[in-house]
């Protein structure tokens, strides 16, 4: 399986957004710059996450993005669904029944073991999504920190976060 690189961005970026005071946001633009990604592709991303109401936008000349959750409450299933969509990874199109000189209808009531086998593999893979928030993703990045990391996120909010309300 094979997932878009707006999966990667999402997550990093909800990550960094979860290290934010309660007040401040960041703006599309300043977290492209900060993992050194398309601001338009990562705002489409961005836009798919506020649908799923992980983050919050918001609008205005000192606008951006929040968590609308807390990092307990969110897993990197919702973030996976909210990118990718809900649709599961394999779908089975029936090929069995194509070819020259195809089985009757009969031959197929059952579903299809090849679908039936990639649908239990998606569950688990869904099942082990959920099981990651993204608090236990932060705690192990601080747990690797030397300081260096945290030093980065803070010098960067200081130069980019913005508060809603107060001038750009």
């Amino acid at each position: 399986m094979k997932l878009g690189d707006g999966v990667e961005q999402a997550i990093h970026s909800v990550t960094l957004l979860a290290a934010l005071p309660a007040e401040g946001v960041l703006s599309a633009a300043a977290l492209a710059e900060f993992y050194g990604v398309s601001t338009s592709y990562l705002l489409k991303h961005l836009q798919a996450l506020s649908g799923a109401g992980i983050v919050h936008a918001v609008s205005g000349p000192s606008g951006g993005y929040r968590l609308a959750k807390t990092p307990e409450k969110i897993t990197l299933l919702d973030i996976v669904l909210a990118v990718e969509g809900p649709e599961p990874a394999f779908r089975c199109k029936e090929i069995r029944r194509n070819g020259p000189k195809p089985l009757a209808k009969r031959y197929f009531k059952a579903p299809c073991q090849v679908n039936a086998a990639m649908l239990r593999a998606e569950q688990a893979y869904r099942q082990a999504l959920r099981a990651v928030t993204v608090a236990q993703l932060i705690a192990e990045v601080k747990s690797d920190d030397d300081g260096s990391i945290a030093r980065r996120s803070r010098a960067f909010f200081d130069q980019n976060m913005r508060q809603p309300g107060s001038k750009p």
